[in-house]
């Protein structure tokens, strides 16, 4: 008897990615991560797309009042997503970061790509399977943050894209993060090499201008998909958030 494969239930929830340069507000001036944990509540997100955090740091430890002991994405994490992963992009004297997703739904596996090209910028990819409640299919998260030259973020789209292609093409995918994108030039690789959309770029017919914080002018951040029903931007207040980051964050609602 041929068995009939398992019926999914929709599923709705809202993911937010920002880049949370490692708890400092521009040129480091200020220590923000308590804050920038209590903005992150309030959006209510079920996954939190992290780039720039910190898994730790011995300097900032020993002289930052209030510097969390363990490391920022579990600080930012704490009892809210119980679920979490890390993906170490660059190492350095005093410590490191990369990227992090923090998650509501359960995270099956995960793996952290080095997508660095050459030179001293280190670059990661961080996949994670989520599996959903009630949900027949597991969802692809990638958490990215791309490089500064236009040559070697060519490179790590095709490197990205390659990762979307190898997946079933009936699982859903979401791929969001620091892309470095001022030019624009990534929607069309992903759309040709991995079906991915920009969510922002859909619904707006542009993506959203998110660098600096302070006063946004270069649409860095982005939030692509693929195989989900519907997908519709979320608008977050200019406040707090222009002065927690240099980054502001971007927020999406996703139905499967």
């Amino acid at each position: 008897m041929t068995q009939n494969p398992p019926s999914s239930s929709p599923v709705a929830f809202k993911v937010l990615t920002v880049n949370v340069h490692k708890g400092f507000t521009s040129f480091n001036r200020r220590f923000m991560l308590h804050e920038l944990r209590e903005a992150v509540r309030q959006v209510s997100a079920d996954l939190v797309f992290l780039q720039e955090v910190l898994g730790t740091h011995q300097r900032h430890a020993g002289r930052v009042t209030n510097f969390p002991q363990e490391p920022h994405y579990e600080f930012l994490a704490d009892s809210i997503w119980t679920q979490y992963a890390y993906g170490r992009n660059a190492v350095y004297t005093d410590g490191h970061h990369g990227n992090a997703l923090l998650s509501k739904f359960p995270i099956v596996h995960y793996e952290n790509h080095d997508i660095s090209v050459s030179g001293p910028e280190r670059r990661g990819m961080l996949h994670c399977v989520l599996q959903p409640p009630q949900h027949a299919r597991p969802v692809h998260a990638i958490c990215v943050h791309l490089g500064l030259q236009e040559a070697h973020r060519q490179q790590q789209l095709r490197r990205v894209s390659a990762l979307v292609h190898s997946f079933p093409t009936q699982d859903p995918v979401i791929v969001a993060g620091d892309f470095n994108d001022w030019r624009g030039r990534a929607h069309d690789v992903l759309q040709r090499e991995a079906g991915l959309h920009e969510v922002f770029v859909q619904a707006c017919g542009r993506a959203v201008r998110t660098f600096p914080a302070s006063l946004p002018l270069l649409p860095l951040d982005r939030i692509y998909v693929r195989g989900t029903s519907v997908h519709t931007p979320m608008s977050l207040p200019r406040r707090p958030w222009n002065r927690l980051s240099d980054h502001a964050p971007l927020a999406a609602e996703i139905l499967l």
